[in-house]
């Protein structure tokens, strides 16, 4: 009995120790995830600026749901829905199947080093901002010494302003966002394939099974749950789009304006719409929008996971 008091203890002691690791996380999500979670409340108010303090002329504003009739009312709003919710379809689906491919060929590489070094080659981009890949595109786009064009001119062809040219646009934003988190995503995947029992692909290799069969037969199917599980949680920001990749991408060659109708997101419109106009209780409304589609996406993709494959489940 006493024994068995001790491990308690010891277990409670423990517990304790590793709980006061999470409190700076915990500080961290209070204040910059639930603390700012007040200011949906301009969502639903007629904000107006009674006495230049901000609490004060919340309390005092009038509620209204006009705040979220505005953007369905704008001409700019199939625009930017259709942008958001086509570009995050294909962004999904690629960012699901290119690192799996990439994955499994990593690991079945027999020189690990190099597989190390392909690794890193592809991650590295992830650490890259937004502001410098733009100036890199820009290197390559500039109509006239950029690198596309040089090539071009020097094999007879003209040059193009790309930067005028909107058709060419969603393939460089597919292929920029596709390259820039294919490192990151690759990394889930190898992390869930080397918890696979090497047994399953020596007793395959017995029966005759090629790689590709293996990788069919036992690979993807190991790996269903965590791909479910990034689909689900991707799901949730079908209705948000990656702000530097649509802002800085375009502006740095001065493109925004003649590429709008292939760039136009809903966070970028939301930012616009702040900057241009000081409308915090409009762009309140849409990014509040956002997230409730958001969280019904993923809840009810979940509930259908939930219920032809309850283990795949997230809860």
């Amino acid at each position: 009995m006493k024994k068995n008091n001790k491990i308690n203890k010891d277990s409670r002691k423990r517990s304790l120790q590793l709980a006061w690791f999470t409190v700076p996380g915990l500080i961290w999500l209070i204040v910059f995830c639930y603390l700012p979670m007040f200011g949906l409340v301009v969502a639903f108010k007629d904000y107006k600026n009674y006495d230049g303090n901000f609490f004060t002329s919340l309390f005092k504003s009038e509620w209204t749901l006009k705040n979220f009739e505005f953007f369905f009312k704008t001409s700019d709003a199939w625009l930017v829905t259709k942008n958001t919710l086509m570009y995050n379809m294909v962004f999904i689906t690629l960012n699901i199947v290119v690192p799996l491919i990439v994955a499994i060929m990593l690991h079945e590489l027999l020189n690990k080093r190099m597989a190390k070094a392909y690794q890193t080659a592809t991650f590295l981009p992830y650490f890259l901002s937004w502001i410098v890949i733009s100036y890199s595109v820009y290197a390559m786009l500039q109509n006239d010494t950029g690198l596309f064009n040089q090539i071009r001119r020097m094999l007879g062809l003209e040059g193009i302003d790309w930067y005028r040219q909107p058709g060419y646009w969603p393939f460089f934003y597919i292929f920029l966002h596709t390259w820039k988190g294919l490192g990151y995503n690759t990394v889930i995947y190898l992390a869930a394939l080397s918890g696979i029992d090497k047994s399953l692909y020596e007793a395959a290799s017995i029966d005759g099974a090629s790689k590709l069969q293996q990788a069919k037969h036992i690979t993807i199917p190991l790996l269903r749950p965590v791909i479910i599980i990034i689909f689900i949680l991707s799901l949730g920001g079908i209705f948000r789009s990656d702000f530097g990749l649509f802002f800085h991408i375009p502006n740095s060659g001065g493109g925004a304006a003649s590429l709008r109708n292939v760039s136009e997101v809903i966070d970028t419109y939301i930012y616009k719409l702040l900057m241009n106009s000081q409308n915090i209780k409009q762009s309140s409304a849409i990014g509040f929008f956002q997230s409730v589609i958001g969280f019904i996406l993923v809840f009810t993709a979940n509930k259908i996971v939930k219920r032809f494959d309850p283990e795949r489940a997230i809860y």
